[in-house]
């Protein structure tokens, strides 16, 4: 018998596909254009809501029976908030600089609204170890949006991944280059992260007709 069963498996793997918080429900969009025009930042962040939105979804399940209704909110915002102080600790503490081009947008993990959704829908109705799935398999969903689309914006707008230059010297012309190939400034600029979020709406809704609303 598998560590994982069938029910389990589920809430990893359909947030990566046909229940992805950004492509289906159309949360978290804010982050996906802020922080996308570089990879590198892209799985920083990716990591960090992995780490907050699990944990939290494991202290929000134990704590379930005994928190008020009326204050859940303000106990939610509590241990999401103590959450992301620890991952921007840790950022000071170990990538300074990473950190401050991050700035204010590890900060606003508190406001995510898959975080602060999955603590409300999930996290309050069922135990540890379900929510603790839940958490990973939502908080990746939402990172793999953010890599492919950090991914594609780093490589077509400046030519880099990780900051390694892949296509070639711009200046010097070599490698793509060399041939005529330009970067596209457009692709570094906010906007963009909204179009290429768009077509990787196509393309889900392109294989999969049943996510297609009425």
């Amino acid at each position: 018998m598998g560590l994982l069963s069938k029910k389990d498996s589920k809430l990893i793997l359909d947030p990566l596909a046909d229940n992805n918080p950004i492509t289906i429900q159309v949360l978290g969009i804010c982050s996906a254009l802020a922080i996308t025009a570089q990879l590198k930042p892209s799985i920083v962040m990716a990591i960090s809501v992995v780490f907050v939105l699990s944990v939290g979804n494991v202290v929000i399940s134990l704590m379930r029976n005994i928190i008020p209704s009326k204050i859940r909110i303000i106990v939610q915002l509590i241990v999401v908030a103590t959450l992301v102080i620890i991952v921007d600790q840790v950022l000071k503490a170990f990538a300074y600089s990473l950190s401050k081009e991050l700035s204010v947008f590890i900060g606003l993990i508190i406001t995510n609204c898959i975080i602060m959704g999955r603590f409300e829908a999930f996290a309050l109705g069922n135990g540890p170890w379900k929510s603790f799935l839940d958490g990973i398999g939502n908080a990746a969903g939402y990172g793999l949006i953010l890599i492919i689309v950090g991914f594609f914006r780093e490589l077509l707008g400046s030519g880099t991944l990780f900051g390694f230059k892949v296509l070639g010297d711009s200046v010097e012309k070599t490698g793509l280059y060399a041939i005529g190939y330009e970067n596209n400034g457009f692709m570094v600029l906010p906007p963009m992260a909204l179009i290429v979020v768009g077509l990787i709406i196509w393309v889900q809704r392109s294989r999969n007709k049943e996510l297609i609303e009425d």
